[in-house]
């Protein structure tokens, strides 16, 4: 559950009002009493927020959207001109950028490639989503589907012939970021399931999985961080630029105006805000993870359950 304003407007570009034209861009908000009280309570109590900090999520209110009742899926939605201002305005393009955007010397780079790595994990679920439908019988009418052949869409999107042929690269680049992340944080997250605040015994039976499985102790998964964190060393005065840049990557995505990607790319986004937090936090050196907030942490597994969902994808329709 994640309280999200769905409401919010688009600060960033201007926009007409656009209808989906299929009923499943649409999300609806859990009942009230749905929602266990102490989780309402940790989100109100949790509220603050660090001015200059990496992220700047909603503030909790009174609907919960369930991502399990809403998970992702392929809408019909064009989100083409959101993520155009993201690679040309959030990202980084003067100086060594401008002749290597992903591979320069330098964190800008770095966060480049995490942000295009976002991109091409939404991309991988747009089309397993369309995979679905087709393989449900449902199938895609052209006139409520711009896109209707997986292979097509991948090779544009995600192939090494297609529009970034980094694209899955870069997908396993902010993959690393995400799981060195959870790692950071797996001794905090185990110590909250003992106090009884990840939930019921369900979940904490679940996130326990997740956090003793073998790939949290792969010291290969820390190559990214790694990189990131050497690059920003070089340079940490400037590091305030990568975290307003994340806020922006945050509030953008109320310029979606599909409402089922608009809540899975906040959440997508505040997890990666956090996976950036703990590895290079305001100086270069890491972020303290007992200040990290539950609906961060929260946000930074969920990433990686997308992330996963993403490159198994991937793996499956690569020749």
């Amino acid at each position: 559950l994640y309280s999200c304003d769905m409401l919010a407007s688009c600060e960033y570009i201007p926009q007409e009002l656009f209808e989906c034209y299929t009923e499943s861009c649409e999300i609806y908000p859990v009942d009230d009493d749905e929602v266990p009280t102490d989780i309402k309570m940790a989100d109100f109590k949790e509220h603050e927020f660090e001015l200059d900090g990496w992220a700047r999520w909603d503030m909790p209110s009174e609907d919960y959207y369930d991502t399990l009742l809403f998970p992702e899926d392929y809408t019909g939605y064009d989100g083409a001109e959101v993520w155009r201002f993201i690679h040309d305005r959030i990202g980084f393009h003067e100086g060594a950028m401008s002749a290597d955007e992903y591979d320069a010397d330098d964190w800008k780079a770095d966060f480049n490639k995490a942000v295009s790595g976002l991109h091409a994990m939404v991309s991988a679920q747009v089309i397993k989503g369309m995979k679905e439908k087709i393989n449900s019988g449902e199938g895609l009418d052209p006139d409520s589907y711009e896109w209707t052949d997986p292979s097509v869409e991948f090779n544009r999107r995600l192939g090494p012939q297609g529009e970034t042929p980094e694209a899955v690269e870069n997908l396993y680049f902010t993959m690393m970021l995400l799981l060195s992340g959870v790692r950071a944080a797996r001794d905090r997250l185990l110590m909250d399931c003992d106090m009884g605040k990840v939930g019921d015994a369900q979940a904490c039976q679940v996130l326990r999985s997740i956090l003793t499985h073998p790939v949290f102790d792969d010291p290969s998964i820390e190559a990214a961080s790694h990189r990131l964190r050497t690059h920003a060393l070089k340079n940490s005065n400037s590091l305030w630029e990568a975290r307003m840049r994340t806020r922006d990557l945050m509030r953008i995505m109320n310029c979606v105006q599909c409402n089922k990607c608009r809540f899975h790319g906040k959440i997508s986004t505040l997890g990666l805000s956090t996976a950036l937090q703990l590895s290079v936090g305001h100086r270069g050196t890491g972020g303290d993870v007992v200040k990290t907030h539950r609906v961060e942490l929260a946000a930074l597994v969920s990433a990686v359950g997308k992330f996963s969902s993403g490159i198994d994808l991937c793996l499956e329709m690569q020749p």
